[in-house]
């Protein structure tokens, strides 16, 4: 087996099921030897009762607790045989050549341990966690203190996000997101996996350091783009605040030591409070209603995925431009994932986008990468 795909689950089955959708493509695109592993982490939510009749290709694991995310992952990993793993988070699209581009990229860079890549959100920005610097005391607080957003593409102060590095080039990087990661069987036989003393958070950075510290070198490759929508499986509310900054925490205490460590710590922890009091009030102004109006849609991409979503709609959709509040663009035989994530970065923050795979359960968006998306689900449909 040359690729082993890992994706763990939590109450996502919608967004996990066009991410699905997306990694069976690139594989019949590639024709690599690959398996996919999908651990739940106890849903609840009937994912893998929905899901697998759909996609028999995939071994679903169900866990009866929520272990976390490393955990969840080596649980995997443990039983992988490919010779390159992957990763994956269940709220990701991913273009048809991804595989195939990512594997020749780390062939053809013999010192690549692990290899991460552009990611853009359900609006098409670009996410600048795609390439991080490591979180030393000096980079956190360029971060913390705003001076990163003051001075975006500087060395000195945009360390956290690399700004100086254009998202356009590949580079070698410190640390890698765990959305998706790509890492080379023989390096995590050397590094071990996930650190699972971190539930949530900062495990993929310290999987990243642990990798370089080994010796090998972090690749941010930007000739791959994915959609990472964000977010979709844990809230921007203060519970979330607290676990990402205390994994942070956890990371300092592991990796750096004195006086330096100690007041990074106390740092931290001050960014917790302020952080958990500004998240709480605003929180009520990021999450959307259940019962708000349906929007007008524009459809664009391919004709039988188009056709499908009119006959659902009985005719509410319109494709006039000047007449819709959002976009849906459909995956099919004629509009490919890869023309899905181009669109989505040509007209970002155009109109609020939902994206649909064909044969799909539901339409997705993510219009802030700070809130939840939103689902449509499609009633009556054929899976």
């Amino acid at each position: 087996m040359l690729l082993s795909v890992i994706i763990v689950n939590y109450k996502v089955r919608y967004f996990l099921e066009q991410c699905l959708c997306s990694v069976s493509k690139a594989i019949a695109e590639s024709g690599l030897a690959t398996e996919v592993l999908v651990v739940d982490n106890n849903s609840g939510d009937g994912s893998i009762e929905y899901l697998q009749p759909r996609f028999p290709f995939v071994r679903f694991i169900a866990n009866t607790e929520n272990t976390g995310f490393g955990k969840a992952n080596n649980q995997a990993l443990a039983l992988t045989t490919g010779q390159y793993i992957l990763f994956l988070n269940p709220d990701t699209i991913l273009p048809e050549d991804a595989f195939q581009s990512c594997i020749t990229f780390m062939q053809t860079h013999p010192d690549a341990g692990a290899l991460g890549v552009h990611m853009i959100d359900g609006c098409g920005q670009f996410l600048k966690e795609s390439k991080r610097g490591f979180p030393s005391p000096w980079v956190s607080f360029g971060k913390m203190s705003g001076l990163i957003k003051l001075f975006p593409t500087s060395r000195i102060f945009a360390g956290y996000y690399l700004g100086h590095l254009p998202e356009n080039e590949s580079h070698a990087v410190d640390a890698l997101s765990g959305a998706f990661m790509l890492i080379k069987k023989e390096v995590l036989d050397k590094t071990g996996g996930f650190d699972e003393q971190f539930f949530m958070y900062a495990e993929d950075i310290d999987l990243s350091y642990r990798i370089q510290q080994a010796g090998y070198v972090n690749y941010y490759f930007a000739g791959c783009t994915i959609i990472h929508f964000k977010g979709e499986s844990t809230r921007k509310d203060a519970k979330y605040v607290q676990l990402f900054y205390k994994a942070m925490i956890q990371f300092v205490r592991k990796h750096f030591h004195g006086t330096a460590s100690r007041l990074y710590i106390l740092l931290l922890e001050t960014a917790i409070r302020a952080k958990a009091r500004l998240t709480k009030r605003n929180t009520s102004h990021t999450q959307h209603s259940d019962t708000e109006q349906q929007p007008v849609l524009l459809l664009t991409g391919d004709p039988n995925s188009k056709q499908f979503l009119k006959d659902h709609f009985n005719g509410q959709v319109t494709e006039l431009a000047a007449h819709s509040t959002a976009e849906v663009l459909c995956q099919g035989a004629l509009f490919s994932f890869k023309a899905v994530i181009q669109q989505l970065c040509i007209q970002a923050h155009a109109n609020e986008t939902f994206i649909y795979s064909a044969g799909a359960g539901s339409l997705l968006s993510s219009p802030s990468k700070e809130s939840q998306g939103r689902v449509i689900v499609l009633e009556n449909h054929p899976f």
